[in-house]
């Protein structure tokens, strides 16, 4: 039997279990961003996650928009750059969407892609093909949207999924947005570190979900 939803403390929970991962992976994304960037994705995403552990202990919340809105301005003010504004942007835009729950199911997430991809795009103007975290965040977006009526373990595993295709096919385009765009086809052959990002927080969701099953 799957996991029906989360609760708002396992959502703060989930979270604290994907910043881990994050700073867990501060040199896989530096690498990545050496290929096609400046190389410091990796330190950036790590600080901004390591400001949302400690934002998240320190803080109580009522419903999961609560959770989700201080992950955005937590990021949006420790990241730095253009990765603060669009990963900031993701989870504020994500807030919005689902409004006062206090349960995370499929419905859930999908709202939470959905309104965190939308917000993204009009931020930033991205769109998919254009070699950005929109390439991973988008194709979850529909994959969650497309499967809302399942239980969340599978929805969850199958947004994943999407992800990382949308990652992997990130290899294969040449930049048009973003500091990767002046290499041209030098950024041929090279994930998207933002896409790549992505990928890692919904893993990391998708692991926490499965694990919290089986309990």
């Amino acid at each position: 039997m799957g996991l029906p939803e989360l609760t708002v403390k396992d959502v703060k929970e989930m979270f604290l279990y994907v910043s881990e991962q994050l700073k867990q992976n501060k040199e896989f994304l530096n690498k990545a961003d050496r290929a096609i960037g400046d190389g410091d994705h990796g330190v950036g995403m790590s600080r901004g996650f390591e400001a949302v552990r400690q934002k998240l202990e320190e803080e109580s919340y009522q419903n999961i928009s609560e959770v989700l809105k201080a992950i955005g301005m937590t990021l949006l003010t420790s990241i730095g750059g253009a990765s603060g504004v669009v990963f900031g942007t993701l989870f504020i835009g994500g807030a919005k969407r689902i409004g006062d729950q206090t349960s995370f199911d499929s419905r859930c997430l999908s709202a939470m892609l959905l309104g965190g991809t939308e917000a993204v795009k009009e931020r930033g103007r991205a769109k998919l093909g254009d070699k950005t975290m929109i390439d991973a965040l988008e194709p979850a977006a529909v994959a969650a949207k497309e499967h809302e009526t399942s239980i969340l373990v599978e929805s969850m595993k199958l947004a994943m999924e999407a992800s990382r295709e949308g990652m992997e096919k990130t290899k294969k385009m040449v930049a048009r947005l973003g500091k990767a765009r002046p290499l041209g086809q030098r950024s041929l052959g090279h994930p998207d570190p933002g896409a790549l990002s992505i990928y890692l927080i919904l893993k990391a969701m998708s692991e926490f979900v499965e694990e919290l099953m089986k309990t």
